[in-house]
C-alpha cells in the first residue's frame, strides 16, 4: 500500500487557443436592449390582462348585484312560507286529534250541546238609550 507509484509519462502539450477579443461593450448595449424590449413586452401583456380582469368585472358587478337582490325576496318569501306551513300544520294537526274532534265540529257547524247555555253579549251603550228613551 505504501509502495511507490509509478510516475505518470508526461502528457502532450497543450496547445493554447489564440483568444480573440470580443467588443463586450456592443454586446452588452445589445443585452439592455433585448432586456427592454421584453420588460416592455411584459408590462403590456399585463396591462391588456389588467384591462381584461377589469372590463369583465365591470360586467360582472351588476348581474352579481341583480342575483343577491332576487336571494334577498327568495328569502323573504321563504320566511312568509314557512310561517303559513307552520300554520297549515298546526291547524292540520289539530283537525286530526280525535280529543279536539267534539270542539271543532261546534265551531264549524254552529251547534251546541244540549247542556250548554248559549251567552249572549250586549252593547252596554244601547241598553242605556233603550232605557233612557222608556223612561216617561
Amino acid at each position: 500500500m505504501n509502495a511507490i507509484q509509478p510516475s505518470r509519462p508526461p502528457s502532450q502539450p497543450i496547445q493554447k487557443r489564440r483568444i480573440i477579443p470580443r467588443p463586450k461593450r456592443h454586446l452588452r448595449q445589445r443585452s439592455y436592449q433585448v432586456m427592454g424590449l421584453e420588460s416592455t413586452a411584459k408590462i403590456a401583456v399585463n396591462f391588456v390582462i389588467t384591462a381584461v380582469a377589469a372590463s369583465a368585472l365591470a360586467q360582472l358587478l351588476p348581474y352579481h348585484w341583480l342575483q343577491q337582490e332576487k336571494l334577498r325576496e327568495i328569502s323573504t318569501e321563504l320566511k312568509q312560507m314557512e310561517g303559513h306551513v307552520n300554520g297549515l300544520q298546526a291547524e292540520f294537526s289539530r283537525n286530526f286529534d280525535p280529543q279536539q274532534a267534539k270542539s271543532i265540529r261546534q265551531q264549524q257547524g254552529y251547534r251546541f250541546d244540549p247542556s250548554q247555555r248559549q251567552v249572549v253579549l250586549m252593547n252596554q251603550d244601547r241598553r242605556e238609550d233603550e232605557q233612557t228613551k222608556s223612561l216617561p
